[in-house]
């Protein structure tokens, strides 16, 4: 397995003038920029004594200089700590201090609201915008105006590719700690080794591959691992050039940068691609003459080619492979994707796995899985008959995490008595070896006749209800309560009553559920749900 440091390397020689971090439609970074920069961020790093093992924190906005930000840490062997910047200010400053931070890079404007409240361990605070001391002591602010004149001392013939060498012998190693907010509502620091990093990397660029030339729309939070991972990390190391988008994407600020940076892949949430389906070629396949035009084999065909090819140039026209992750796919949009031949698959990941657990080529994809184990895993059902008694779905392998930073007893009940990781998600595996998740263990709920409901799957089913936007399923008294935020749009254009739509849908609904997993009752949402960061509903708020 060749360490992604050695993969960057090779890519900033090879490709020293090729753009590689980029703000969409804003700053532009070279790969040789970006070397140069991690240079004398190293060289800054040395002056001020930070050692190896030295936790730095960084809290901002997707935006080139976060990577260049990242890159710098992790290469001088200090430990990255990615931050969310939209957590609550709160939030940030227990990060910081439960990390240990002595460093914190962050954009000035979370600065400002950080600077009253204690941060004990923190010496130095750094703008990422433009890598100048925000908070730091007299001797460091004289180090930080020598910076120049220490990099040409450095660098006495000038900075150039020979120069760019970065450590690999720490596989095993402390590379990253991200905290989780996820579904318990307490944050865990979840340790990374570069090897986790590492297999991640080679596993992609095997199975998706990436080249100079090929480029990336960067949307997903890069403090969360998926968006680290396969937005930067792997796509980098193949050459790859990152445009971040900066900020949460209106329909039509997405669509006009896919236009304009035309990626060779996208990933989302399932929500994204549902919504497509649900507001745009729903409605075309329920037309009298679409459906008599498609029951002709020869002219379906042709129908379906021209909505393939609607789809990828909607998405810039390059892109080579949709992946979808975080949430459960909609049956009947993952029907109508796989009818018409689109080229998507569903991976399977958590932040302890860094993050991929299962994935599989879209033209092996088998409908309502999310792939097979990856590569550096091993995957098994904590159930009698694993095929088809779902159980718990553990996991062991290279990727996976260390523990949890300063938290034994959370790393303890996390694992088996036999080395296995307890995910938390129940499933089944195929004899193919492929995935299918039936939903979380701490959200199953149990009827009082003792039959075991899976809450994930019926909020699949009214999520492609016509007025759902988003839906969770609790259980109250022994009955089912749909909590549903509606499509206030779709409403509006019915003309009809929030409770004639209401009492719709759960007509609607139970006609597609059986018996014991029915709704009783359903309860529209007046706020929206609170989200973790990979933008799943804090279900532990709701039951």
């Amino acid at each position: 397995m060749q360490h992604f440091l050695s993969r960057l390397q090779g890519q900033m020689v090879s490709n020293w003038d090729r753009p590689a971090l980029c703000d969409y439609q804003g700053d532009s970074f070279t790969f040789g920029d970006l070397a140069e920069h991690i240079a004398r961020i190293h060289i800054f790093f040395r002056q001020l004594g930070i050692k190896k093992g030295d936790k730095i924190s960084i809290c901002g906005k997707n935006q080139a200089r976060w990577g260049i930000s990242f890159f710098a840490t992790i290469s001088y062997e200090t430990v990255a700590v990615p931050i969310l910047d939209n957590f609550h200010i709160d939030n940030i400053s227990n990060i910081v201090n439960l990390s240990e931070s002595l460093i914190l890079i962050a954009d000035p404007e979370i600065w400002n609201k950080l600077e009253d409240i204690s941060l004990p361990t923190v010496r130095l605070v750094v703008s990422m915008r433009d890598f100048t001391p925000l908070k730091c002591s007299e001797e460091d602010k004289r180090i930080f105006s020598k910076l120049d004149n220490l990099f040409q001392e450095t660098y006495p013939n000038g900075f150039c590719s020979a120069d760019v060498e970065y450590p690999t012998d720490n596989d095993k190693e402390l590379c990253i700690i991200n905290y989780t907010s996820g579904s318990t509502g307490s944050p865990k620091g979840v340790m990374l080794r570069y090897e986790c990093i590492s297999a991640n990397t080679e596993f992609a660029q095997n199975h998706i591959p990436s080249y100079a030339g090929d480029h990336v729309l960067s949307v997903l939070p890069m403090a969360h691992m998926f968006g680290m991972a396969f937005e930067m990390v792997y796509p980098l190391c193949g050459g790859s050039t990152i445009h971040f988008l900066g900020k949460l994407p209106s329909p039509s600020l997405l669509m006009k940068a896919l236009a304009d940076v035309r990626p060779y892949i996208f990933i989302a949430v399932p929500m994204v691609y549902e919504k497509i389906y649900q507001n745009k070629l729903k409605p075309v396949m329920r037309r009298p003459l679409m459906k008599l035009l498609t029951a002709l084999p020869s002219i379906r065909q042709i129908i379906f080619k021209k909505m393939r090819q609607g789809l990828d140039d909607a998405f810039g026209g390059k892109v080579r492979i949709y992946i979808m992750g975080g949430a459960a796919l909609n049956p009947e949009a993952e029907d109508f994707f796989h009818r018409i031949g689109w080229h998507f698959t569903v991976g399977y990941g958590m932040t302890e796995a860094a993050p991929l657990l299962s994935y599989v080529k879209w033209d092996k994809f088998v409908l309502r899985s999310c792939g097979k184990a990856m590569d550096y895993m091993e995957l098994r059902i904590d159930s009698s008959d694993p095929e088809h008694v779902p159980g718990e779905i553990q996991a062991r392998g290279i990727n996976l995490f260390t523990g949890y930073y300063k938290n034994e007893e959370a790393t303890q009940s996390s694992f088996t008595e036999d080395g296995w990781f307890h995910t938390g998600d129940l499933g089944v595996i195929d004899r193919e070896g492929n995935v299918f998740i039936r939903g979380r263990l701490k959200s199953m709920l149990l009827s009082s006749n003792g039959q075991n409901i899976y809450p994930e799957e019926i909020e699949c089913v009214l999520n492609s209800m016509k007025y759902v936007m988003e839906s969770l399923v609790v259980m109250r008294e022994d009955k089912l309560v749909a909590l549903i935020a509606l499509d206030e749009e779709a409403v509006a254009k019915s003309g009809l009553p929030q409770e004639a739509v209401t009492k719709k849908i759960r007509k609607d609904v139970n006609l597609k559920l059986d018996k014991y997993s029915q709704i009783a009752e359903i309860e529209v949402m007046r706020e929206p749900f609170e989200k973790t960061p990979k933008m799943s509903i804090k279900r532990f708020l709701y039951s």
